[in-house]
């Protein structure tokens, strides 16, 4: 294996509650609430554009503002985050001649707040963010990217991801992938 690449949310991390309670602050700024079982039944895992339509506006500079709101919330909630850290310990112990990379649809913002947070900027080699990509999972852009950059066929690479749109992404590259289901 010469490449292995991590998505953030729910396989490095839980942080379905921080991301919850961002968002849950950032729509009562603005008169709307939610309550955590419908964030975590339709909302959790999925681009803002995807759910908050449904329970706010469709106006889209509210929506833009909502979600600023969310990314500047975050990180006061980082206490809630919980690491995998089986899966820590693995990019840990990778070898010297193995790249890691994490690839993320999350914000550069806060991704960096809960990798700081857990001290585990370190561990990457390369850090892709939402910033970093035009398309978001399910298309393959950011691991394709990653690929790339350290020109490693998909034979000697290893995803690990969690959601439906992410394993969808990561199985249309051709590398090895392991379904993280760590978090409940």
């Amino acid at each position: 294996m010469k490449l292995m690449m991590i998505d953030l949310d729910g396989t490095l991390f839980d942080t379905k509650e921080i991301n919850y309670r961002a968002y849950k602050e950032a729509l009562e700024q603005y008169g709307y609430d939610m309550d955590y079982k419908y964030y975590c039944e339709f909302c959790n895992g999925k681009h803002y554009t995807d759910f908050l339509p449904q329970i706010t506006t469709n106006d889209e500079r509210k929506l833009l503002d909502m979600h600023r709101k969310k990314k500047e919330a975050y990180s006061k909630y980082l206490n809630f985050g919980r690491v995998n850290q089986a899966l820590v310990d693995i990019i840990i112990d990778r070898g010297k001649d193995c790249k890691a990379a994490l690839v993320t649809t999350a914000s550069k913002q806060n991704t960096y707040d809960i990798l700081n947070e857990f001290r585990l900027v370190d561990i990457f080699d390369l850090i892709l963010t939402h910033e970093d990509i035009t398309k978001p999972k399910p298309d393959p852009e950011g691991f394709l990217k990653a690929m790339i950059r350290y020109n490693v066929a998909p034979k000697d690479c290893i995803i690990f991801e969690d959601s439906d749109v992410g394993i969808k992404a990561a199985e249309k590259t051709g590398a090895t992938v392991f379904v993280a289901r760590g978090f409940n």
